[in-house]
């Protein structure tokens, strides 16, 4: 052994990183309010899509009126990742927007630290069911509200009266299609979670 590698060995100790600390984070809404769309576009990885074409009975049942170039649908669930920072890192759940697959939410739901509503303001009716799941479970959320072709049809504390969410819920506006916007949105999510986890802490002392 010569003498240098003891210090060798010490030295890459030191640099070893831990990896980063990973967070479970739903992403909700409605129907074709842009879930799929938004994971797609933040995740570092090939996002994990279940999309299924629409089929005749299933037009029937969902409202396209909106939408009417989205052919397929999410039946499951979608899945993504984003390293926040060298310390953490986000898993990306997405829900299923339909009723019918609304049994499936409380097993994707399960231990995550918060949740990203999105809202499409044209049809508001579609994202009351996820904000009440969201409320009844006291896990955190936020709104957010899809800037479809860049514009929002309601001012902010419109959307806040119509949905009933109270005044520490955030509601801000994201494009679904962005990036950043995504990552800014999320982050809103984060920082709810870790005050509400700074909060328990300082109750247990």
């Amino acid at each position: 052994m010569t003498p240098t590698e003891p210090l060798t060995v010490g030295a890459a100790a030191q640099r070893a990183v831990r990896p980063p600390l990973p967070v479970k984070m739903v992403i909700a809404g409605g129907f074709g309010v842009g879930k799929t769309t938004a994971v797609g576009a933040i995740s570092e990885i090939e996002p994990l899509t279940t999309e299924a074409a629409i089929t005749e009975v299933a037009a029937g049942v969902d409202d396209l009126s909106h939408t009417p170039r989205k052919t397929t649908t999410t039946v499951a669930m979608d899945f993504g990742c984003i390293t926040i920072d060298p310390t953490l890192k986000l898993y990306l759940f997405g829900t299923p927007g339909q009723d019918r697959f609304g049994f499936m939410w409380d097993d994707i739901v399960e231990g995550a630290v918060g949740a990203l509503v999105i809202v499409d303001t044209r049809r508001l009716d579609d994202c009351y069911a996820a904000v009440d799941y969201f409320e009844h479970r006291q896990i955190p959320f936020a709104v957010a509200i899809n800037a479809f072709d860049g514009q929002v049809e309601h001012a902010l504390e419109e959307v806040r009266w119509a949905l009933d969410v109270a005044e520490h819920v955030p509601v801000v506006v994201f494009d679904a299609r962005e990036r950043g916007s995504v990552r800014d949105a999320l982050l809103v999510v984060l920082e709810l979670a870790l005050a509400r986890t700074e909060r328990s802490a300082g109750r247990a002392v």
